[in-house]
């Protein structure tokens, strides 16, 4: 009996070892007692004739050992990894099975795509210390036994980078696809042009980037801080991506089992293009490419009006030829399925003004400019699908009408977007601002980049991309986005998006309610060392307290929350420190008169977590609800 008892206690808590390890978590993990050790001989065995797979093989023996096992095409007496190809159906294209034993590990799938991602759980089975290239392991390398049936949710699991707003290297793109593929996410959304710069060459138009990749360099938050360009100054800041380049990274993605989807932002968005061609515009003034000041006034509700034109003249046929220039080489360069065409934001104020457009919408009976725009989007659409590509677009396409249903749809403005789309028979791609904009604030604001708004990690984990009252087929998947106006470095990126992205991970690959959110802060704490061993950034916010005020009558009450099963917070108001020496948090607490400050930290097992919080009692009474 007692043996009994110990074989169960051993299985559950491999069980709890290969779950815990793995985001985002499997559709099936059985655990089993033992581990498979990684010693001295170790065979990886491949399928004959199957380069992809080799390349696989090879990586991932190097990254356990940097003088590397040996990739054989047949197994032979020594302990083994093996891959090998399979056709089950329920695994799909991108699905596996990962099985681990004493002596022998084995992954199956019905594709290289499915072999890549079963290594991507298996390397979060490993030790976090080989993730660190740059000291050499020394540990016992062991995974405990289990077999992990796996596959995806949703077809769509993708992150979009904006290089517009700031530029990033070739490496750096590449550098921030090969982390996102870690974690099985397959479609990187590339937003190459926008207001701040044009980042694609199109070799028939070279101004585009001659003239749209450079904008003059400011420093600092964007916005009114930032001055316009002065007379004559240079434009030094920026850069754009060769063909030579985007098809280099194409692979790279492809490799990792990414699908890249460029964006061409149109029909707003475009003062960088106007810049290098003003004559598109309506007023076909002189413009110059944006260095991030201000030329909107916002009113909420997704309201604004521009102070300088940013639009293409939807009533000029020359910009269609334009645009058919530009798909002609986005399609012939990227293989992907879809094309983003953009579609947001686009202000009308400056097509109402002129008589020429307003002639234009009389002729071709639009009553409006909501329908001006649809008129746009559907001639863009028929450019697009004349190269052989898909279009689709922000949610604001749907406006006006008329979208053809082979147009898909990206729904940004909250879920109604996508809601209504779905329901006129578009493909969707979840993507509201409420869950998965990662540019948005994350943490408390007295230690973060406060912006207009807020996005926590257990709201990110709330995403269900599939609305109720919607047919599941419509529903393509979600993504995260992240937008870069205060993001210009690849660390501060890698800062922003994650973990975020790993509960947007989990819930586009993983089946709905797999897991709870606490479970997932658990298994947090393995990618946490991992990306601390790789020298990656990753904000660890979630061990700060959420801070709020309450008030009733003239007293305003304290309270804070922490999301880490386990963890206690201390906090002082009057002053004093070491915080770990004042009181325990247990429930609300009274805010009392005084010039003071609030100071918290959070401790499990006696280890403080996270930063030190400082929030003086003037901040304190303006979060008052």
């Amino acid at each position: 009996m007692r043996h009994f008892l110990f074989l169960l206690i051993f299985s559950l808590s491999g069980t709890f070892a290969a779950a815990q390890a793995i985001i985002p978590i499997p559709v099936q993990t059985e655990a089993r007692p033992g581990v498979f050790t990684f010693g001295k001989t170790v065979d990886f065995v491949v399928p004959q004739s199957q380069p992809e797979i080799k390349k696989y093989a090879e990586e991932l023996s190097r990254f356990i050992r940097p003088s590397s096992y040996p990739v054989l095409t047949r197994k032979g007496k020594n302990p083994a990894v093996i891959f090998q190809l399979g056709k089950d159906e329920k695994l799909g294209r991108e699905g596996y099975v990962l099985e681990v034993k004493e002596a022998e590990i084995t992954l199956t799938a019905n594709t290289p795509a499915g072999i890549f991602n079963g290594i991507q759980s298996l390397r979060q089975l490993l030790p976090a210390g080989l993730e660190n290239r740059q000291t050499a392991f020394t540990g016992a390398i062991s995974v405990p036994r289990c077999r992990i049936t796996d596959y995806p949710r949703y077809a769509w699991r993708g992150l979009m980078l904006d290089v517009s707003r700031h530029f990033f290297t070739v490496e750096e793109v590449k550098d921030f696809i090969d982390r996102m593929s870690q974690y099985k996410f397959n479609v990187l959304h590339w937003h190459l042009t926008d207001d701040e710069g044009w980042r694609i060459e199109i070799k028939s138009l070279p101004r585009l980037t001659e003239v749209g990749a450079w904008r003059v360099e400011r420093h600092g938050a964007f916005g009114e801080t930032r001055p316009y360009p002065k007379e004559g100054e240079k434009a030094t800041y920026g850069g754009f991506y060769t063909q030579d380049q985007i098809r280099d990274v194409i692979k790279f993605a492809a490799d990792r089992n990414v699908t890249i989807v460029p964006e061409i932002d149109l029909p707003g968005h475009s003062m960088a293009l106007l810049a290098a061609y003003p004559e598109l515009s309506v007023k076909k003034e002189p413009k110059f490419v944006n260095p991030g000041a201000k030329f909107a006034e916002w009113y909420g509700a997704h309201e604004f009006k521009m102070l300088i034109e940013n639009t293409v003249n939807p009533a000029d046929e020359k910009v269609y030829a334009f645009v058919d220039k530009i798909m002609t080489e986005v399609a012939q360069l990227f293989p992907g399925e879809y094309i983003h065409m953009g579609g947001d934001e686009c202000y009308h104020g400056y097509w109402a003004e002129d008589a020429g457009v307003q002639e234009f919408m009389k002729k071709n009976n639009l009553k409006d400019t909501k329908e001006l725009q649809a008129y746009f989007v559907r001639r863009v659409n028929e450019i697009i699908a004349s190269k052989g590509k898909k279009m689709i677009g922000w949610d604001e396409i749907l406006d006006g009408g008329g979208l053809p249903k082979s147009t898909a749809v990206m729904s940004w403005r909250g879920m109604a977007g996508g809601i209504k789309a779905a329901k006129e028979g578009h493909y969707v791609v979840m993507t509201p601002t409420t869950y998965a904009y990662l540019d948005y604030t994350q943490g408390d604001k007295s230690v973060e980049n406060p912006i207009y708004a807020d996005l926590s990690l257990a709201k990110s984990y709330e995403l269900e991309a599939t609305p109720e009252g919607v047919d599941p087929k419509y529903i393509l998947g979600g993504q995260g986005n992240l937008w870069t106006e205060v993001i210009p470095t690849l660390q501060f990126a890698y800062y922003m998006t994650y973990p975020r992205a790993l509960a947007l991970s989990e819930k586009l690959w993983s089946p709905q309610n797999a897991s709870t959110f606490p479970d997932f802060v658990n298994r947090l704490e393995n990618v946490f060392g991992r990306f601390d061993q790789a020298g990656v950034s990753i904000a660890k916010t979630i061990y700060e307290p959420e801070v709020a005020v309450s008030r009733k009558d003239d007293r305003y009450y304290l309270e804070l929350k922490t999301a880490i099963p386990g963890a206690d917070v201390y906090y002082s108001l009057d002053n004093t420190y070491p915080v770990k020496f004042s009181s325990k948090y247990s429930g609300p607490v009274e805010i009392p008169e005084g010039r003071l400050r609030l100071r918290t930290q959070t401790y499990k097992n006696g280890e403080a977590l996270g930063r030190e919080l400082l929030i003086s009692r003037d901040e304190l009474i303006k979060r008052a609800k």
